[in-house]
């Protein structure tokens, strides 16, 4: 970590906000820039955490991002003033990771339930925003109605398995429910938000899986 980063969040931890106002002031144009810099990669690569990710993905989607940790990442209104609601599914692809991760248009819905698939199934103003970054840069933003018959057959057959009755049980759960491209991509109502240009992509596609980059290099230009 830059060392003048490490201080001002040691100052900023320990010691009255004025301290830190000083010692930010002290600082040079480029000194200021490298503190910001740093600050903003370790934010968006951070492993346990997607907030900043998260925010980006809703923003350029055109939502307002909800921070709060229950209930939908996001929400705007469409032009007949009707609320539309997203579920932002960010992931890292981090190329220093000894398990490198590739991206494939996935994400995950913790704690699952038979009700919560039905309550999202049912809310017509509820679209998914599926988006893939490497080291922080973003690659693409995917937008799909959570409603969509491949997309939600997935989460049931997976529901299904973890509760054959078909119904759920009190206190349990399916810990993850899973999903890639391949759930959404044929959806008629998807669309692309986000991408990088041909050229651009070509430089990220050893971090991408082989069918899921031919999709996207289809789509871009």
């Amino acid at each position: 970590m830059n060392q003048e980063l490490a201080t001002a969040l040691k100052i900023y931890s320990t010691k009255p906000h004025k301290e830190l106002n000083d010692y930010l002031i002290g600082k040079s144009k480029d000194n200021l820039i490298g503190i910001l810099v740093d600050l903003i990669t370790m934010y968006i690569n951070d492993k346990n955490s997607s907030t900043i990710r998260e925010f980006i993905t809703v923003t350029l989607a055109g939502y307002e991002h909800e921070a709060k940790k229950i209930g939908y990442n996001g929400y705007k209104h469409d032009t007949y003033g009707k609320m539309l609601r997203c579920e932002a599914k960010p992931k890292n692809c981090d190329t220093n990771s000894e398990n490198l991760y590739k991206l494939r248009g996935a994400g995950n819905f913790s704690d699952y339930t038979f009700a919560r698939l039905k309550k999202d199934t049912l809310q017509d103003d509820l679209n998914m925003l599926v988006s893939g970054f490497v080291d922080g840069k973003l690659i693409y933003i995917i937008e799909f109605p959570f409603k969509c018959p491949e997309f939600v057959e997935n989460l049931r057959v997976q529901l299904l398995k973890r509760f054959p009755k078909g119904q759920d049980i009190t206190n349990e759960y399916l810990r993850s429910a899973g999903f890639d491209y391949r759930d959404f991509t044929k959806c008629n109502e998807r669309k692309i938000v986000y991408l990088l240009t041909k050229k651009e992509l070509m430089q990220f596609k050893p971090y991408i899986i082989r069918d899921f980059y031919n999709f996207l290099e289809e789509k871009t230009k």
